[in-house]
């Protein structure tokens, strides 16, 4: 019989049944298509040995002015920023609480130590604080003031309103003390949780009264994770805290990257107090503000839609008059602002709801609004990307859209599978869709969007849309996985993506030590380099990636009636490293439960040539897989030896 060549579409398709799906990939993790083949996509590498204490949620790149490449992380926690190997703590300190009678508790035994102040702290749950200025009472403890000076220390109870339980550098070996001391406290400005989660009006979980455990008993309310908005205003780092105060760092403080490094970012003056997210008009240069207040200052006068912008270059002045190009806009439709966009020459924001085009048109305006879709809102704070003149972003009740001039809901092979929970599928779990993170893989023309799955309040899952291999393919290229990424920065200023991992269950970090940190860690890969996930320390290992087809009929005919028989097929693989597997899934009703054929799974080198098989069925698929450190692969197509077998 002659060779027969079974061909494969690009992209998963996974809204078919697995025998409906001929010709086409139905599953796989770990793969992209490149030139209509699949590939295991590049290996990662962690590169840099300093941790920050909770989840990583956004990551911007930029350079100064004497060219040095910058990265910051924002986590829940702090502010970090990565330069050549290392990460330098410049989370902004809020007001000093000086307390020259403080009551301190310690228990012999227990490393925990309570702090009583003589009037209300203003302190949650969570909350990380750097001690100065230590007076520990002078008899019954082990413990001494430089155990606690210049150090940092998250808050691990709040028993009152004026007491605090902090966990202790080491633990009492001494009889314990209660008695009085002083010190100097200096809050980080309080980011928010690790997770979206629900509360009971005002102030539960993280502010006020629920935080001391007295949930009020008022609607249930989503209590937002902490993130940040981060962005460049020349060479100086514009953060914005979700919900928060905006702070500027500058590279050059003390006339150097070094002395900068160790300096704290500060809070825009002049600049209103509580937003949603903030972003500088590239073309204009004004700092933006996005669900800001409507009185500067006055942070229960928080509006979710509406906009603040500064005068032109002037990031400190917000207050309109006639000399200058400060003003405000509000958004009508929807209920939040969610996300917003650097496009080419304007600005693209996206509500719970719709999207709007936002553009510098000069005095006395200074901005123009207009609304281009409806019923298209975003699911996230960072859930959102513009590539090559395209907006792309995940909708906040399924789906996903794009904007290219017009508002587009997009096809979707995969969209039960990322949004439907439902039978073994687990969707995505809209009750922490906040987190979810879209990215860009330019130089694979990728759109990446990470996301919990069900079941999940972190980020497990993947899902890619392919915009570069999209063209010829009903419902576009998409694939899907399990790797996690909290934060992700395209290949630009630094040769590599980078992108952020939240490990949530380990608590010890180093930039900073926190005493007490209950918030997990989040580490830093360079992505597409070698095969492998390599630690700091160089230790690797394999990236199990596999693709699976879907069913195909093996007859001539190719309706299914007669059995037929595999006698060989002949591999077809582009640089191939190691081994590669393949394996020649078999059954005779759709119903069935597929299984291997008799000698498979079959181990591929570069050598190989033929491999014999005994495949015997009515419908067949492959299954491409690695399973080895140092191994790759890039997979063509599917030729095979057939021969009638009977009707059964």
């Amino acid at each position: 019989m002659p060779l027969s060549k079974v061909a494969f579409l690009p992209g998963f398709n996974k809204q078919l049944t697995a025998s409906g799906a001929q010709n086409r990939w139905i599953d796989g993790d770990f793969v992209r298509f490149r030139y209509g083949m699949p590939e295991k996509i590049g290996g990662w590498e962690q590169i840099s040995e300093n941790t920050l204490p909770g989840a990583g949620r956004k990551s911007f790149v930029w350079t100064d002015l004497l060219g040095n490449k910058l990265l910051a992380v924002g986590t829940n926690k702090v502010l970090g920023v990565y330069f050549e190997g290392e990460f330098h703590d410049i989370t902004p300190l809020d007001t000093d609480l000086e307390q020259s009678s403080v009551t301190f508790t310690t228990v012999n035994g227990s490393n925990q130590i309570t702090m009583t102040f003589p009037t209300d702290h203003n302190l949650f749950e969570g909350h990380v604080l750097l001690m100065d200025n230590v007076t520990l009472p002078g008899s019954g403890t082990s413990f001494t003031a430089g155990q606690f000076e210049d150090q940092k220390f998250e808050v691990i109870g709040i028993p009152s309103t004026t007491i605090v339980t902090l966990e202790a550098p080491a633990t009492e070996t001494g009889a314990g003390i209660t008695g009085q001391g002083s010190v100097t406290i200096k809050p980080y400005y309080f980011v928010g949780n690790a997770v979206q989660t629900y509360g009971y009006g005002w102030g539960t979980a993280a502010f006020g009264a629920g935080a001391w455990g007295s949930a009020s008993t008022s609607t249930q309310i989503i209590i937002d994770p902490g993130q940040w908005q981060l962005d460049n205003f020349g060479q100086n780092l514009i953060a914005t805290i979700r919900n928060g105060r905006t702070f500027e760092w500058n590279p050059t403080t003390g006339g150097s990257i070094t002395s900068a490094l160790s300096t704290r970012a500060t809070v825009v003056s002049g600049c209103p107090t509580t937003s949603v997210t903030s972003i500088v008009s590239e073309k204009d240069r004004h700092l933006i503000l996005f669900g800001t207040e409507t009185t500067i200052g006055t942070a229960s006068t928080q509006d979710k839609m509406f906009i603040r912008f500064s005068d032109q270059e002037n990031l400190n002045d917000f207050v309109p008059t006639s000399v200058n190009t400060a003003g405000s806009l509000r958004i009508s439709s929807g209920s939040e602002i969610r996300a917003v966009l650097q496009a080419k020459d304007y600005i693209f924001i996206l509500t719970d709801k719709s999207a709007y085009v936002m553009q510098f048109v000069g005095p006395p305006f200074t901005f123009s609004l207009r609304q281009v879709g409806s019923n298209c809102g975003c699911i996230g704070h960072n859930a959102a990307v513009h590539v090559d003149g395209v907006s792309y972003w995940m909708g906040d009740s399924g789906g996903f859209f794009l904007f290219d001039g017009t508002v587009k809901s997009m096809s979707c092979n995969v969209e039960d599978f990322v949004f439907t929970d439902r039978g073994d599928n687990l969707g995505i779990n809209y009750d922490s869709g906040q987190i979810v993170y879209a990215g860009v893989n330019n130089l694979y023309q990728e759109v990446i969007w990470f996301y919990p799955q069900s079941g999940q309040d972190q980020i497990d899952r993947y899902v890619t849309y392919s915009f570069g291999e999209s063209g010829q393919v009903p419902g576009g290229v998409w694939t899907t996985g399990s790797l996690a990424r909290s934060s992700w920065v395209d290949a630009d200023i630094y040769d590599l993506p980078y992108a952020t991992e939240y490990d949530s269950t380990t608590n010890t970090t180093n930039t900073p030590l926190i005493y007490g940190n209950t918030q997990g860690r989040t580490l830093l890969y360079a992505h597409e380099t070698g095969n492998n996930a390599v630690d700091y320390d160089g230790n690797a290992t394999a990236i199990q990636a596999y693709i699976q087809s879907g069913d195909f009929e093996i007859d001539q005919g190719g309706n299914g009636e007669f059995f037929m028989k595999i006698r060989r097929f002949i591999p077809d693989f582009k640089n191939l490293s190691g081994n590669a597997k393949v394996t020649i899934n078999t059954r005779r009703y759709p119903s069935n439960t597929a299984t291997s054929s008799p000698l498979g799974p079959f181990t591929i080198t570069t050598s190989t040539e033929k491999v014999d098989t005994r495949a015997r069925s009515r419908l067949c698929s492959i299954k491409i897989e690695n399973d080895s450190t140092n191994e790759t692969w890039r997979y063509g197509e599917f030729r095979v030896d057939i021969q009638p077998d009977g009707r059964r």
